[in-house]
């Protein structure tokens, strides 16, 4: 592995290619639940001064009106990407209130889930759709499950790369080329994601109200909080996040237009515990429909492909006919350490973690393999800080620490042709840090969070509201230029006004809305 590495460097390299690694193109997805001054789930609306959630480029919700959405722009310099990061929590802060945004990714103290309020986003069809939606994921997968929070991390290479590298004069080629090179990307990322669960995993506890009776696997800390002793992410373990029913659908990673046609085909595909809901019932629907996904958004893993879709189109139609132009990594927890819920040093990890991804050989996954990746992703999940801790590799058990230790230095060519294209030190620096983790497991977030709970005798709940604390204050010390806020609102304003022009706009009543909807999203690829 290795020496291939070496040669894809080398080759990049003598072909004058890695300049155009100076311009990587990152963006970032921020989920933060709103809290009262009591740490319990904010009940109030999305604050008006924020903007409509429905039309604002920057400033969201995702599932519950109360879980903020924080969508950045599309970057090339690390420093930038923070930097509007930064200016939207202090713009944010500046309209909370008494509220606070909670750090951790796993929610707080929750009185069940009636006391999640699902998103609102108006009286237009599409707003009502939208909480259609959200209302079947409740149903499917229970309020609770919706409430966990995290961040996307959005990668891709700028076209003037794939341009030179792939040496054709057709278009067509060229995007088939970078498609298929997409998912070389994918399905090592599969393989590998357990050790960006261990190196960034900052949920190994919860509060005792999350779990709510359920059957579960962990230990008492203290009378209001379970963990596991040596968790990394429990966000990312079947307490969390995870969805049984969609391992029927197969997704195929060989390509995209198998990719695409096999999520296509699972949100056409009934399921028969989802029919038991109803779809319209007494005229208010309890989902959009009884099919395995509602739409593709649905679909949950840990990366998918991405390509920004045309007005009508579902992903897997745009997809299938532009290709794929960004990947989405959805496993990173948020770093209760850090204001913003991710550093730096972070981002340059997973810069070199994605090419390192994207050069190296990538054979397709079989159903064996794909078990062993969910299987050593799970005991990373669950007992990563383990010092005895085993991968299964190739049918054999081998020692984690000698494996990512492994992986670490073959990423090292990888940060080196970064570092030369940036011309800084910032790879170096954070594959250095990176392997300091995993030769001192303290280091690491989730370890940190346990080593303040036991050190300051204080429960999951209160360890997440000091930070959230801590954060609040530090955004309300300082605020954003003028220049800044008034961008701000203007696109709070802007944003209100798009909602009102959607509204009037409407023509058709809400069942005609979702019929036409449904019959473009189910057309052909």
């Amino acid at each position: 592995m290795l020496k291939n590495i070496e040669k894809q460097v080398n080759d990049l390299a003598s072909r004058n290619l890695e300049h155009h690694l100076g311009q990587l193109q990152r963006g970032l997805e921020k989920e933060s639940l709103r809290v009262d001054t009591d740490g319990l789930l904010a009940q109030t609306p999305h604050p008006s001064k924020l903007g409509s959630a429905l039309t604002h480029p920057t400033i969201t919700t995702d599932y519950s009106e109360a879980l903020l959405e924080f969508v950045t722009g599309v970057h090339s310099d690390s420093d930038a990407l923070l930097s509007e990061l930064y200016d939207i929590h202090h713009y944010t802060y500046r309209h909370l209130g008494n509220e606070k945004l909670w750090v951790n990714s796993m929610p707080c103290i929750v009185e069940g889930e009636q006391k999640i309020p699902i998103a609102r986003f108006g009286s237009s069809n599409v707003a009502k759709m939208k909480e259609a939606y959200r209302r079947g994921l409740g149903h499917r997968y229970g309020r609770l499950m919706q409430s966990i929070a995290g961040i996307h991390f959005n990668f891709s290479l700028p076209d003037a790369f794939w341009n030179d590298y792939f040496d054709t004069d057709s278009d067509t080629e060229r995007q088939d080329l970078q498609s298929d090179a997409y998912f070389g990307l994918i399905r090592n990322f599969h393989r590998l994601s357990w050790l960006g669960c261990y190196l960034f995993g900052a949920s190994p506890a919860v509060c005792k109200s999350f779990l709510g009776g359920r059957e579960h696997m962990l230990s008492d800390f203290d009378q209001h909080s379970f963990y596991a002793p040596n968790a990394t992410s429990l966000r990312l373990s079947d307490l969390g996040y995870s969805n049984n029913a969609q391992s029927s659908i197969n997704i195929c990673y060989h390509g995209v237009q198998d990719f695409s046609k096999s999520l296509h085909q699972a949100i056409q595909t009934p399921h028969p515990e989802y029919a038991k809901f109803g779809t319209n019932v007494g005229g208010k629907y309890q989902q959009l429909n009884a099919n395995i996904l509602q739409i593709e958004n649905e679909f949950y893993s840990v990366i998918r492909p991405k390509r920004v879709t045309q007005s009508g189109e579902s992903p897997s139609q745009a997809l299938s006919k532009r290709g794929v132009q960004y990947v989405e990594v959805r496993s990173l927890d948020l770093n209760p350490f850090e204001p913003t819920g991710i550093d730096k040093s972070c981002i340059h990890f997973f810069d070199t973690l994605m090419l390192y991804c994207l050069l190296n050989n990538s054979k397709q996954l079989d159903n064996n393999e794909w078990g062993t990746t969910a299987l050593n992703r799970n005991r990373v999940v669950m007992n990563g800080r383990d010092p005895d801790l085993t991968l299964q590799l190739d049918n054999t058990e081998q020692p984690f620490k000698t494996v990512a230790n492994q992986i670490l230095d073959h990423m090292e060519p990888v940060a080196a042709l970064l570092d030369s294209a940036s011309g800084k030190n910032d790879y170096a620096l954070s594959l250095k840090q990176q392997k300091e983790k995993i030769k001192d497991t303290s280091l690491t977030p989730s370890a940190r969070i346990i080593a303040q709970m036991e050190s300051q005798d204080i429960s999951f709940f209160r360890f997440a509201m000091n930070m959230a604390e801590e954060h609040g204050a530090h955004f309300k010390q300082c605020s954003p230029t003028e220049d800044k806020l008034q961008l701000f609102r203007h696109q709070a304003q802007l944003s209100h006004e798009q909602q009102a022009e959607i509204e009037r706009n409407d023509t058709m009543n809400f069942d005609e809305f979702l019929n036409d909807y449904f019959a473009r999203q189910n057309g052909p690829l």
